[in-house]
């Protein structure tokens, strides 16, 4: 949904603006065939966006956090508990005005740094915290 809005907020000054300069050269008809072009990609991006939301999944398991994303590459990422050095919630202006956050776990190899986007405010927070706590219980002396 963010990245719905996040295109819906760019396509229209950019068909507003691309489509009055478009007029203005060309005519009303190609006006109307720039600003189809922009919504044909709004569409497509919304499309791919729901796409990728579908495809990210997480488990907590109990030595380690699996987090699957990805549409046209399929990408498995294992974060065992132990190496996590610290875990992330973000949120960027849009995204607390919807009522999502992301969970984001850091290691010391940035492969098996892991996000997951899309959370509730709360279920990121609590997901914070039982990660953390496990982190902690499963430290390996780094």
């Amino acid at each position: 949904m963010q990245r719905l809005l996040t295109a819906v907020l760019w396509a229209i000054p950019v068909g507003g603006v691309g489509g009055f300069i478009v007029w203005g050269n060309g005519g009303l008809i190609p006006a109307v065939m720039w600003i189809a072009a922009v919504l044909l990609g709004v569409v497509l991006t919304w499309l791919v966006a729901e796409l990728d939301r579908r495809a990210y999944g997480y488990v907590e398991r109990a030595d380690d956090l699996i987090v699957t994303h990805g549409v046209f590459v399929k990408r498995l990422i294992v974060v065992p508990y132990g190496r996590m050095q610290f875990v992330d919630v973000t949120a960027g202006l849009l995204e607390r005005w919807m009522g999502i956050a992301t969970v984001r776990m850091h290691t010391a190899a940035a492969a098996t740094d892991a996000t997951i986007p899309g959370l509730p405010t709360s279920e990121a927070a609590l997901l914070r915290d039982r990660l953390a706590r496990k982190g902690e219980e499963r430290s390996m002396g780094l």
